[in-house]
């Protein structure tokens, strides 16, 4: 497949670009310092600006899927308008691009702990990460409301940072609203295997228009 992947040089889509490739699809790899990332027959750098949806129609365009996983940064103080901004730019440049198939890695914020309760609504949930995650919330609900993109909004697990990352286990469970926990009542992905779950859904689509989760 011809995959175009928005914020190929981050934490999350480094994992993604290796797992695309090694797995023989070719990509668009968009990213903020393109120069960080090496060309090969199956890597294309380019530079793009995706808070213009023009701009991301032309990097996008000719590709059969689009994966976001944009971040707008965890120190950023306008993290939150930010990734609204970008999302809304992303989902309407892939709209303009005729390309049908959008994947967006949100949060883990929005999942529900129990009915009616989401994670990030708890007094559990750290202070630092809750405006970065109600901007994933936020936009999640909007884009429930998208009716031309084939979309998925995937929610990482709740540990799925730095200290989960260096193993591909290569399983996982997948759950739609509620967080997936193994049986020690823990909630963990590794990036690694995050990439896996997602070129898994790229080549065989289980979520179209669905938000769904994954861990061990």
């Amino acid at each position: 497949m011809k995959i175009a992947l928005i914020g190929a040089t981050g934490f999350v889509g480094t994992a993604l670009l290796k797992e695309l490739t090694d797995r023989g699809h070719e990509v668009t790899a968009i990213a903020r310092h393109p120069e960080k990332l090496t060309a090969t027959a199956l890597v294309h750098p380019k530079a793009g600006d995706v808070m213009d949806p023009k701009k991301v129609a032309d990097l996008v365009k000719g590709n059969d899927a689009v994966v976001s996983a944009y971040n707008s940064g965890w120190t950023n103080p306008r993290i939150y308008e930010d990734f609204i901004e970008a999302s809304h730019a992303i989902q309407e440049g892939v709209k303009k691009s005729g390309v049908k198939r959008l994947i967006v890695i949100g949060g883990a914020g929005s999942l529900e702990i129990k009915p009616g309760l989401q994670l990030i609504d708890t007094p559990q949930f750290p202070a630092e990460y809750k405006r970065g995650a109600s901007a994933a919330r936020d936009y999640l609900i909007e884009l429930k409301n998208e009716k031309d993109l084939e979309w998925t909004f995937f929610s990482p697990a709740i540990l799925m940072n730095h200290d989960t990352s260096g193993e591909r286990k290569g399983h996982y469970r997948l759950g739609l609203d509620n967080p997936v926990f193994d049986d020690k009542g823990q909630c963990v992905l590794s990036v690694e295997d995050l990439a896996l779950v997602i070129v898994d859904e790229l080549e065989r689509p289980r979520h179209i228009r669905q938000r769904f989760t994954a861990a061990y």
